[in-house]
């Protein structure tokens, strides 16, 4: 019993620490696998640097955004930032 209690603040912890750093980060990872994997031709997007483009096309690791008649640039899909409705 007095064993319990000596680690009982360090089991709070830690289990404080999961619920507010570990599960968030884990949620927006999978929210964000999400979005990359219903990636399609001619959604509109963001990157991470804040380029606005339409999908041209894309493969395992990258994706290719035309961003006005004639650029067709060539992005790594983690570059991904947000899909636009």
């Amino acid at each position: 019993m007095e064993l319990l209690v000596t680690f009982a603040p360090i089991i709070v912890l830690v289990l404080v620490m999961y619920f507010l750093m570990i599960r968030p980060a884990q949620k927006r990872q999978k929210a964000v696998q999400e979005m990359q994997a219903g990636l399609k031709k001619g959604d509109e997007v963001i990157t991470i640097g804040g380029l606005h483009g339409t999908v041209e096309s894309f493969d395992q690791k990258h994706m290719y955004l035309r961003t006005d008649e004639s650029a067709v640039l060539k992005f790594d899909r983690v570059a991904l930032k947000e899909v636009v409705k």
